[in-house]
């Protein structure tokens, strides 16, 4: 199980990197992911993770407050609202744009009412 969880932690890794330079794939819940996994698999990888220049502080930001950072709030929405737009463009069937709009409203309200990191 171990290796599952630490496997899992990785691809994590990869899709939080991805992430950082495709603005429409999330970065900070992969991380978070990512932390669960490596705590329940590896010390060592867990402690990196935590300890690591970029993805420690949103880490710990979250973990120790529940709190988002402003970039990460605007990158989000920036984000939320590309896919919407997108989805306008491409003519995506009303009853599907209906419950994106509900979807990525609640997102976007959770989002905003978490403290600032």
């Amino acid at each position: 199980m171990r290796f599952l969880y630490a496997g899992l932690g990785l691809f994590c890794v990869a899709l939080a990197v991805i992430g950082i330079v495709l603005p429409l794939l999330p970065t900070v819940p992969f991380l978070l992911l990512a932390a669960f996994f490596f705590a329940n698999s590896s010390e060592r990888l867990h402690n990196w993770i935590v300890a690591h220049n970029v993805f420690g502080p949103m880490i710990m930001d979250w973990r120790d407050h529940g709190a988002i950072r402003p970039g990460a709030k605007k990158a989000a929405t920036l984000s939320i609202a590309a896919v919407f737009g997108l989805s306008l463009l491409l003519g995506a069937p009303g009853h599907v744009l209906g419950i994106q709009a509900v979807v990525l409203s609640a997102v976007l309200i959770f989002i905003w009412t978490r403290p600032n990191g």
